[in-house]
This record gives C-alpha cells, sequence and structure tokens, in this order.
C-alpha cells in the first residue's frame, strides 16, 4: 500500500490548513482509492497557528478573549491555548495581515508597542502551575 503524507499550512484568504488537507485527502481518496493518506495541518507561526496546535494536543483548552486590535481603538476577537503550564498565543489573531489589509501603515499600527495586550494579560490570569 502507498502512503502519501499531505502536511499544508494554509492557503491565505483561501482555505486553512485543516481545511488543504480535507480536499488533498479526498483528491487521493478519488484518484488513488487504495493510497493511505496522513494529514498533518501545519502552521509557521501566523494565521491557523492555533488550530494546528489544537488538533495535536487534544487535551488542550481553548479561551477566548477580547483583545487589543492592530490600531489604535480597535478591539478584535481573539483566543489562547492552554495545555498544562503552557499557554499559546497566536499573535495574527490580534495583528494578522487580514486584519490590516489595505491599511498595512507601520506608522499607524500600534502593534508593535502594545502587543496585543489584553490577549497576554488575560493569559496571565489564566491559574498555570509555577515552578
Amino acid at each position: 500500500m502507498k502512503k502519501c503524507l499531505v502536511a499544508p499550512d494554509s492557503f491565505k484568504g483561501t482555505l486553512s490548513a485543516t481545511e488543504a488537507c480535507r480536499e488533498v485527502e479526498a483528491a487521493f481518496a478519488a484518484a488513488m482509492p487504495r493510497c493511505r493518506v496522513i494529514s498533518i495541518p501545519i502552521a509557521d507561526g501566523g494565521e491557523g497557528t492555533l488550530e494546528c496546535l489544537a488538533r495535536a494536543l487534544p487535551g488542550s483548552r481553548r479561551v477566548e478573549v477580547g483583545a487589543t486590535g492592530p490600531f489604535p481603538g480597535e478591539s478584535v476577537e481573539a483566543a489562547y491555548l492552554v495545555e498544562g503550564e503552557t499557554a499559546f498565543l497566536e499573535m495574527a489573531q490580534c495583528a494578522g495581515l487580514p486584519l490590516v489589509e489595505g491599511r498595512a501603515n507601520p506608522l499607524a499600527s500600534a502593534v508593535a508597542v502594545r502587543l496585543a495586550g489584553i490577549e497576554v494579560v488575560a493569559m496571565c490570569d489564566v491559574d498555570l502551575p509555577m515552578h
């Protein structure tokens, strides 16, 4: 039996890495039904990173928070993931390219200064054991 490893990142603005895996799996099923497909959605730290981590860490807990957006006065809905003693933050939810599309002006953006402060503060409030 042939095996195929599918490990895509997202396709900006079209498919998440998980959706891309499903599409490739369906294509292999149609073209090579006896092929065993192993799908591992991946991310480069940008959009979709939290989704990929959640799939890789099935015991993790997703926490939704309001966060500071990429420009002064903007708020966004974001999330972070908690697994054991570790919290994972995807900055792209607060400052990713889709949020600044058509307005990408580093002089107007406050992200570099605030670093999505509300989300980071919310993460700090999580009761994680300290060593």
